[in-house]
């Protein structure tokens, strides 16, 4: 159950960074609100995961999920460039989550 909140955890961490690049597209109100939930929920939801999850398995594959997603999420919605060489390095970071899940407890 513990590896499904950190799965949310991770996702809610990067509605918080949606909301910092809409803080600075100018959509400041709306932006301010998607930090505030976004990352209260993401790092609220990260410590109850880290209460069965070792702590350096947990970190990583919540900072893994928040940095593949922010990513994809800049090439879906704010024109980021999409390319060969940054999906392979997202699929080695997706590799990396998927084998610490298989080999923790």
């Amino acid at each position: 159950m513990n590896w499904i909140i950190l799965i949310f955890a991770g996702l809610f961490e990067v509605v918080g960074v949606n909301g910092m690049q809409r803080v600075a597209d100018g959509k400041k109100a709306s932006g301010f609100v998607f930090i505030l939930v976004g990352f209260s929920l993401s790092l609220g939801l990260l410590s109850i995961a880290m209460l069965t999850i070792p702590l350096g398995v947990a970190y990583a594959v919540w900072t893994g999920m928040g940095t593949v997603g922010s990513v994809v999420l800049g090439m879906l919605f704010y024109h980021d460039s999409v390319d060969r060489k940054r999906i392979f390095f997202l699929s080695l970071i997706v590799i990396a989550v998927i084998g610490l899940r298989i080999v923790s407890n």
